[in-house]
């Protein structure tokens, strides 16, 4: 009993014994293995930049005028913004989308030609057409606008409206000129009656010949101010920087298109194209890439002295100038 016992214990064992072999000859399954996907890399995008091309002898109010108009233009866009003096094929930047350059010319043709998906403005540079991705804002012709300011402004300063202006003989382009400066005389006081003992026809004018010599000019002016006329406004063909400076020597007042430096005496303003504002009227079409555009400066007027034309006065012209821009006021002479 013992013996089957034993043998029965010896026979269990072989059995456990040949089951634990089995499960050691059973394959292993292998891991697998899942590949981590690479980063995809995101190029960084390039922020537009907007470059103003200008000289480093600039006046700095000028300069400074216009650093800030294209500053502010560029920051509102989203756009960097650089200044220099000069501008080469190999400076054109990948982000570069605006060039707005004064002269002198820093080689706009190489330029657009070099960089088509740049839109660039030529401010008053000789020889540069618009065309393509070039726009082009020129000198404003508009003489009879800055001529009906000028006779506004001047009735408004001088005692009994007594205005005159000095123009060239025989340009029919300084006759309009003229009439819009009468005007805008008329504009401001009607029919101007006066009761100076000294009556004359207002606005006043004398013409000066085209062949005579710039030496003789302050003659001319002085018929007018001896007459007691107190404001001239100057045509810009006649405002040769010496002849303005004179006038400013004899007490009268002078309302011109351009002031000579230094300052002359008697200096009222400076009525001139408004070129920052045309940048501003230009930037919607230049950052829509539609180029290829003229550009007209809308006049407005600087260099104006306090004591002789005060702000709240100031303000006063200030509005004649936006309604004439607007086209809600004209000056009554046809083009």
């Amino acid at each position: 009993m013992r013996a089957k016992f034993v043998l029965f214990i010896v026979l269990i064992a072989a059995i456990l014994s040949a089951c634990s072999l089995g499960a050691q000859d059973s394959p292993t399954p292998a891991a697998t293995i899942t590949p981590t996907p690479l980063p995809t890399l995101t190029p960084t995008p390039v922020v537009p930049l907007t470059i103003l091309v200008m000289p480093d002898n600039l006046d700095k109010t000028t300069s400074d005028a216009y650093q800030k108009t294209v500053y502010d233009l560029a920051q509102k866009a989203g756009m960097h913004f650089q200044v220099r003096n000069s501008l080469t094929p190999a400076d054109l930047d990948p982000g570069l989308k605006i060039v707005i350059a004064l002269p002198p010319d820093p080689g706009i043709a190489a330029l657009a030609k070099a960089a088509p998906q740049v839109q660039f403005l030529a401010i008053n540079i000789p020889g540069i057409q618009a065309g393509g991705n070039v726009s082009v804002l020129s000198p404003s012709s508009q003489v009879d606008i800055s001529a009906f300011i000028a006779g506004y402004t001047a009735a408004m300063i001088s005692d009994e409206y007594r205005i005159g202006m000095i123009l060239p003989q025989g340009d029919a382009n300084a006759q309009r000129a003229f009439y819009a400066f009468a005007n805008g005389m008329a504009y401001y006081c009607g029919l101007c009656k006066t009761f100076y003992v000294y009556p004359v026809t207002s606005p006043a004018y004398i013409q000066i010949p085209s062949s005579e010599s710039k030496k003789n000019y302050l003659g001319y002016a002085n018929a007018l101010i001896n007459e007691k006329i107190y404001t001239l406004f100057v045509y810009p063909d006649l405002a040769d920087p010496d002849f303005l400076t004179q006038i400013g020597t004899t007490g009268a007042q002078i309302i011109g298109t351009s002031m000579p430096n230094p300052r002359p005496g008697g200096w009222v303003m400076t009525i001139t194209p408004d070129e920052t504002k045309a940048i501003e009227n230009a930037w919607p079409s230049l950052i829509a890439g539609k180029g290829g555009i003229n550009v007209q400066s809308p006049i407005g007027i600087a260099n104006v002295d306090p004591s002789l034309l005060s702000p709240g006065r100031q303000r006063l012209v200030q509005q004649v100038v936006d309604d004439l821009a607007s086209g809600s006021l004209t000056t009554g002479v046809g083009p």
